[in-house]
Formats: structure tokens, sequence, C-alpha cells
């Protein structure tokens, strides 16, 4: 089934990306980190990148398996307004006269999968209940891509709403790792939060 090796591809891509937090992180037997900081900050920066692709990638890959006919995970059928011949036909169509189309951009993201697809399923509903994650997670993207004024005010603020004061001169790194006061009872960190999220909302895309 093809959204299942779609999700199955993505759930893989983001063990890889834990996997290379964790082995940055690691130390020796008397506690000393095996990398030094900037080694440590530029591998988890670049895993976070690697899992906001993994998530692109994932969104493209699913809206072409339905376009393509196929169902969901619980045998759902969605209602198609398209039929490409084949999956380059599909990816074609995505782009229409664009050179490329932006997946990072949620917004558009839902109005293309409610063009494609009766209300949108199986898409819609998922991407709903994460859009402010989805902002939050292209804020993070563009601190990592380009730290001008603009991007280092966005990640401020967002680290604000985060923890609830201000975090004047914050990073990605320190952010991502930095545990998340909004989930309770666990020491789950910014990045495994939404990690999580995103984990959420491929699986239900999947199942439909």
């Amino acid at each position: 089934m093809a959204i299942g090796q779609s999700l199955v591809d993505f759930q893989t891509s983001l063990a890889q990306c834990d996997s290379l937090i964790s082995s940055a992180h690691k130390v020796d037997a008397s506690g000393t980190s095996l990398f030094p900081p900037a080694d440590r900050q530029q591998i988890t920066v670049a895993a976070f990148l690697n899992l906001f692709i993994a998530w692109e990638t994932f969104i493209e890959a699913s809206v072409v398996d339905f376009m393509m006919g196929g169902v969901t995970l619980s045998g759902a059928l969605p209602v198609r307004y398209v039929s490409p011949p084949t999956r380059e036909h599909s990816n074609r169509m995505l782009l229409h006269v664009q050179r490329y189309f932006d997946f990072a951009n949620h917004d558009n993201i839902r109005k293309i999968t409610n063009l494609y697809f009766g209300s949108g399923f199986p898409f819609d509903t998922p991407l709903s209940s994460i859009n402010a994650e989805l902002s939050d997670l292209k804020t993070i993207r563009n601190a990592c891509a380009h730290l001008s004024s603009t991007t280092k005010t966005a990640l401020e603020g967002l680290a604000t709403r985060i923890f609830g004061q201000p975090q004047p001169g914050i990073g990605v790194y320190r952010l991502l790792t930095t545990i998340d006061p909004r989930v309770r009872g666990n020491d789950t960190t910014v990045y495994a939060a939404y990690r999580d999220k995103l984990i959420a909302a491929a699986s239900l895309i999947a199942q439909g």
C-alpha cells in the first residue's frame, strides 16, 4: 500500500534524526561529551532540518499516493477530483506552472488538497490540528537557514510563547534542546514535542 510505505519512510527518517541528536550528545565513561559544543549544535540543527525535509517529503508523497487512487490504511477511498495517469504526471500537476511547490507553506497544502480531494480528506483535519505548530516549525527552519534580524526576532518571539517569558538571544540549538514546559509529566524537549506532533499528524493522514 503506497501510503503505508510513505508513512514508514517518514518514520524511518525521523528515527534517523533522533539518532543523530542522540549521538551528538553522547558522553564517555567519565561523563565528558564526545563532541565539542559547536559540533553538537551543528548536528542538532542539521537533524532538525532533516526532520523538516522529511515532513515535506511525506506530504508530497502522500498527496501523490491519493491522487493516484490509493486508499488509506483504514480502507477509505478519498474522493478524487483529479485522475492523473502516472505519478510523474501527479507531480507536474502539483507544480502547475510554478518552478516548485512550497510544501513548507501549510496554507497552500490545505488549499490544494481541498481542490483535489473531497473535503480535503484525509489531509484537512490533521493539518488544521497542527496549524500553529507548522507555523512554529517554519519559523525555526527560517532561523536555521538564514539568521537575520527578522528571523532572530521571530525565533525569540516563538521562544517567549513556549517558555512564558522573554528569551533574548536564544538560538535554534538551545530552543530545540530545552525541556518544553507545555508538555507535562516528562522531560520532552521542544524538538521532541514538535516531532511527536508531526508523527501523529502523518499517522492520521495515512490512517484516514
